[in-house]
């Protein structure tokens, strides 16, 4: 290994939890997860061969994640056969695990939200990033990406809240 190599990896493999996170939550299965980790951590390498090196490896690799996450959503939604809708995934083959992580209350909820707030929750609340980060992550104003996670909240909650059996109604 060289030593560029053992650069990157330390770098960035602190960070492989939260992209692992991020991909799961932009993807509507395992296997598409893991595609978009192997092709975040590519496109990293790529960059870090050609010199381009972050300050901080978290944000950098989010960032890369995110687009080609969003990227990925665009090609689908455009395909004729095929079209994306958040809250909506598509059939496919399913495992035990996949089954229970799809169809857990929290997860079904945060897939019903809007993308745009899905994003601030999960960046935000999953991954841990700050309002600042996000922003610079999503390219998005600081002030518009906390109004996106204080909607998303409030949706989610009012969610949750709606389908629990016995919730008190405020």
């Amino acid at each position: 290994m060289t030593r560029r190599q053992e650069r990157f990896l330390q770098a960035t493999m602190p960070a492989s939890d939260l992209v692992h996170n991020l991909a799961r939550r932009l993807t509507t299965c395992a296997a598409d997860a893991e595609d978009l980790v192997q092709e975040t951590y590519t496109r990293a390498w790529a960059a870090w061969q050609d010199g381009r090196r972050p300050r901080k490896a978290a944000p950098w690799l989010a960032t890369i994640c995110l687009n080609l996450g969003r990227d990925r959503l665009r090609r689908t939604a455009n395909r004729a056969e095929t079209s994306w809708q958040p809250g909506f995934d598509p059939p496919g083959p399913a495992d035990v695990e996949d089954e229970a992580i799809n169809h857990s209350l929290i997860e079904t909820a945060i897939r019903r939200l809007p993308i745009d707030e899905q994003i601030a929750l999960v960046l935000m609340d999953l991954c841990g990033f700050t309002a600042a980060e996000v922003a610079a992550i999503t390219n998005s104003p600081r002030g518009t990406v906390l109004s996106r996670a204080h909607r998303g909240r409030k949706k989610l909650a009012h969610t949750i809240e709606g389908v629990r059996p016995n919730a008190p109604r405020s």
